[in-house]
């Protein structure tokens, strides 16, 4: 398999799309001003102790007060909040993390208002970013991710991935964690790091180490509520916990974040250095790599399947609604449980995909075709499960109810990617009244001739959308040419799928627009 990144850098923020045989299966969109994301570790303040949900409401600075469950505290809840107690109202140097005392475990049926108090400082991480209306969801047991290994401060166990089926790989990397370890620390092996030799494992553990300790070092001067550390930019994070062998490579367009990609490459997998490419090209990427077109089509209301069949995804407060439609597939000559099958299997591979792209989490239930056959039943939800394992969100799948409902849940820490598929008309902005589009050619050449006698510019870029740039070129004796020869410049027309359609622009040979 074909695996790309293509990464799309504009000033507000950054798309990041996974394209595996030129299919596009994951869309992230990092803003550039969003301040809260998961892995962040603050000192926060307790504003609220609410005794019926067990749970209190922490001041972190954000607009909204974020949410604690006494469940998510963690087991040595009451190390770490002693600790940082401690630490924070002395004002002085932390003590090392292997010199502290470990106090009995946290009661899993305790109550909330006998560990937190209003007003006094706890140290949190954020679990889930703000979703809708509600806050950030927190824990105080904090870890740090990185590529191979997560680390857990106040902790001495050491967890191996899953995935890693091997049971002497297990063990090796069991038994490598255990001894470089610092006292008091537990980590999760994380599959990246199967074959991996101690040397590897040791120098991420170290970074990791430091990056802990700096959280602690701001405890002695933090305010409530202040950051302690940050997660890694989105970017950076999508590359440590996607990049894999199948990676072929990785375009973005923005030379500064081309020398940051090549960089962290260049120390989690040299050998991958290579594969990081700049863009430079006139054509947005998006629009270069057919991405804009394929976004418009999959994250709409309706999405076509295949053979006439399409999915109706709706979104309620509670939960997400996928309902399978056979459309033409209907009036085919096979018969009707074989039909069924046939458009359930297809649009079960849409489905893993839909989930995927808009990051759906919560609770997904999907109204398949009815299939009077268990076998058939079966093979679907096999299939469903298949497809599934790409899926890195955590996630858990049930066979078919009798009323051939399938129900998934999804873990969800982020709000779900949404691309508003339809457009406000550019020309009348939306009052339905615009100008006759038989005079678009004149206003364009209009702006043409101000352009080549005010800036007596001789090369212009003409950029528009393909049904009127090919207006513009057709013909042997084109617009294009009588334009060229009348205004005495070279005149180049591009065709930009993602313009609306009676919008144009020119540029200089430097792609910098002519106003």
């Amino acid at each position: 398999m074909n695996t790309e990144l293509v990464i799309d850098v504009q000033e507000n923020e950054i798309a990041i799309a996974m394209v595996e045989d030129k299919r596009l299966v994951e869309l992230n969109k990092e803003r550039s001003n969003v301040q809260f994301t998961v892995g962040d570790i603050y000192l926060g303040r307790v504003k609220k102790i609410m005794p019926g949900l067990n749970a209190a409401f922490v001041d972190v600075g954000y607009e909204k007060d974020a949410f604690l469950h006494y469940l998510d505290l963690g087991p040595n809840f009451h190390t770490v909040h002693n600790y940082t107690l401690g630490h924070y109202a002395r004002k002085t140097k932390p003590l090392p993390v292997s010199k502290v005392k470990f106090e009995k475990e946290l009661d899993k049926s305790g109550k909330i208002s006998q560990m937190l108090t209003a007003g006094q400082p706890v140290l949190v991480q954020v679990a889930k970013e703000p979703i809708s209306t509600k806050g950030p969801r927190l824990t105080s047991e904090i870890s740090l991710a990185g590529r191979h290994i997560i680390l857990i401060p106040f902790s001495d166990k050491v967890s191996i991935s899953q995935k890693i089926e091997s049971k002497e790989e297990r063990k090796r990397l069991k038994r490598l964690m255990t001894s470089i370890l610092p006292k008091n620390y537990g980590a999760i092996v994380r599959t990246a790091a199967e074959g991996k030799k101690v040397a590897v494992l040791d120098t991420e553990l170290q970074e990791l180490l430091k990056r802990w300790e700096g959280a602690l070092d701001k405890l002695r001067t933090a305010k409530m509520p202040s950051q302690l550390a940050c997660e890694m930019k989105r970017t950076t994070t999508i590359l440590r916990d996607m990049l894999n062998g199948s990676f072929n490579s990785i375009t973005v367009n923005d030379e500064g974040l081309y020398n940051e990609i090549r960089e962290y490459i260049e120390t989690i997998a040299p050998e991958k250095e290579k594969i990081v490419k700049l863009y430079t090209g006139n054509v947005p990427i998006f629009d270069s790599f057919n991405l804009s077109k394929q976004i418009k089509t999959v994250f709409g209301r309706i999405v076509s399947v295949k053979s006439g069949a399409y999915l109706y995804i709706e979104r309620t407060e509670a939960l997400h609604v996928i309902d399978v439609n056979s459309g033409n597939r209907s009036k085919s000559n096979t018969d009707q449980e074989n039909n069924a099958i046939d458009v359930n299997l297809a649009a079960a591979n849409e489905i893993a995909r839909q989930l995927r792209l808009r990051d759906l989490g919560g609770i997904i239930v999907v109204d398949f075709i009815d299939m009077h056959l268990s076998e058939n039943r079966n093979k679907l939800y096999e299939h469903m499960k298949t497809l599934m394992e790409q899926d890195r969100a955590k996630h858990n799948i049930l066979p078919l109810s009798k009323f051939g409902l399938m129900q998934i849940t999804r873990q969800r820490v982020r709000p779900e990617m949404q691309v508003d598929t339809q457009e406000k008309c550019p020309v009348c902005q939306g009052s339905g009244e615009v100008s006759p589009t038989l005079i678009l050619d004149d206003q364009i050449e209009s702006k043409l001739a101000l352009i080549a006698s005010s800036r007596k510019q001789r090369r212009i870029i003409l950029k528009t959308h393909p049904y009127i740039a090919a207006f513009i070129n057709q013909g042997l004796v084109s617009k294009r040419r009588k334009w060229a020869f009348k205004y005495r410049c070279r005149l180049k027309v591009m065709p930009i799928s993602s313009y609306h359609f009676l919008e144009f622009h020119f540029f200089a040979p430097n792609d910098i627009e002519i106003d």
